[in-house]
């Protein structure tokens, strides 16, 4: 398969804007599982901290390159972050997630054992 100039710029795009709704929660609706809302409060706080700092994507985590998905270990407790794409009426996948016009994007937050 051969990646094209368009490719690599689609990519890029949706890359970002992954980077900006996990590092700061804009640009998407947020969801938390209910282990997660049952966590401590400090330890939802440090997951948070560690979610907008992760940068550890590699080929393996990461074979897109879109940056969605990581996992964390905060505590003891390893967690996980998922961002999947959908149509802005959230009935479909999103015909193009590098377009934030027809893309509602969502941020789930989960205990690694609730994925």
């Amino acid at each position: 398969m051969t990646i094209t100039t368009d490719d690599a710029a689609r990519t890029s795009r949706v890359r970002a804007l992954n980077d900006q709704l996990r590092k700061t929660c804009v640009g998407g609706a947020v969801v938390c599982t209910q282990g997660f809302s049952a966590l401590p409060d400090a330890t939802k706080r440090k997951f948070m901290f560690a979610m907008r700092d992760f940068d550890a994507f590699t080929e393996e985590n990461d074979p897109h390159g879109e940056h969605d998905f990581g996992a964390v270990e905060v505590d003891g407790q390893k967690l996980f972050f998922k961002i999947d794409y959908f149509d802005r009426a959230m009935a479909l996948h999103s015909p193009d997630p590098a377009d934030p016009s027809v893309t509602t994007r969502v941020l789930t937050i989960m205990l690694a054992d609730e994925y």
